[in-house]
């Protein structure tokens, strides 16, 4: 499983849309996408945000 799959499987069982998880990011939608299709990857201040919006 690759790290953009992950944060794919981590957001729908959170129950957030791509729309959510990058308004309270302070991101775009297109952002969250490309995260999760491995174009390209999220800082280390955002991985942190997603770990604890993530809870994980």
């Amino acid at each position: 499983m690759g790290f953009g799959n992950s944060l794919f499987q981590a957001r729908t069982k959170s129950g957030l849309s791509q729309e959510a998880v990058a308004e309270r990011l302070g991101v775009g939608r297109q952002t969250i996408s490309k995260w999760e299709l491995d174009e390209t990857l999220p800082n280390i201040r955002q991985s942190k945000k997603l770990s604890n919006l993530y809870h994980i």
